[in-house]
């Protein structure tokens, strides 16, 4: 499958053919990624800016293949992560916010759980942070009006994920507007 074929966008852009580029090579020289890599295919890439002069890929995916990618992301993001060394790789699901059906609105169906603004971030933090899970949420209300939320992550799997905690929280202040600060739960919880 050439490198065009694994971009699900019209018009790729250059860091969304050299991923696929990439996903192409590792399929070809890797025997035990060949069968799952050769049906996987991506939207589109957002490349975000992260404090410290570094950036993170957000690769977005369609819902349906995510579980696919789940059971292959480990390995998957280390290569890539050694094939781009100066950025981290995160694999979204491309999900879709439906509005709030207006009184004026003649809807015929309503508007799913799924597809509300308070469970696609939910979701799109869970996508963020895969390997681990999250083992609590708390909020903390600033004195301007202002929320910070504070995600606590499973302690067995913090050395896949340490290192990427400032890239998860700009990941997720740029594509949902909330600020969220990522810790480790063993670390410091009150």
């Amino acid at each position: 499958m050439s490198a065009a074929a694994k971009v699900l966008s019209a018009n790729p852009s250059e860091l969304e053919l050299q991923v696929a580029q990439a996903f192409v090579d590792l399929e070809a020289h890797s025997p035990e990624l060949k069968a799952e890599l050769r049906t996987l295919q991506f939207k589109t890439i957002r490349e975000i800016e992260v404090n410290g002069g570094k950036k993170a890929i957000a690769v977005f995916v369609p819902v349906p293949s995510l579980s696919a990618y789940h059971k292959i992301q480990t390995r998957l993001t280390r290569e890539l992560e050694k094939k781009f060394p100066d950025r981290h790789v995160v694999f979204l699901a491309e999900r879709r916010i439906l509005p709030k059906p207006s009184r004026r609105s003649r809807q015929q169906q309503k508007r799913p759980r799924s597809r509300t603004l308070t469970a696609v971030h939910d979701k799109i933090l869970e996508d963020l942070v895969f390997p681990t899970e999250i083992v609590g949420k708390r909020v903390r209300y600033l004195v301007g009006g202002n929320k910070i939320q504070k995600i606590l992550l499973d302690s067995k799997d913090s050395s896949a994920v340490d290192y990427k905690l400032e890239s998860f929280q700009q990941v997720y202040s740029k594509l949902t507007g909330k600020q969220v600060i990522f810790e480790i739960s063993g670390e410091n919880v009150y």
